[in-house]
């Protein structure tokens, strides 16, 4: 059973860069109470304010992919569609 690190990049639209961010939010203190979640961090770039990084660490894949089928984040995920210009996932293993 590995652990498994995932970065996340978004970069939301201009106009709705607030509303993203708020969204954002509410992932975070539920997503940090599941089983399996061991870190869950949220960056907001100091220079272009539209981007986003997650840094995740999870038990195991199990854990992350509950994490995907969890309420909360379908929740997010329906309240910003649309909303989200780019968007890259990096699920990782430590090897060193």
């Amino acid at each position: 059973m590995s652990k498994v690190t995932v970065v996340a990049k978004l970069v939301a639209h201009e106009a709705v860069v607030e509303r993203v961010k708020a969204e954002l939010l509410k992932l975070v203190e539920p997503t940090r109470a599941e089983k399996g979640c061991i870190e869950y961090l949220l960056h907001q770039d100091n220079d272009d304010h539209r981007v986003f990084i997650f840094f995740e660490k999870w038990q195991d894949m199990e854990s992350l992919v509950d994490h995907t089928a969890s309420a909360h984040y379908r929740g997010y995920a329906a309240a910003v569609e649309g909303l989200i210009a780019e968007k890259s996932v990096h699920k990782m293993t430590c090897i060193a």
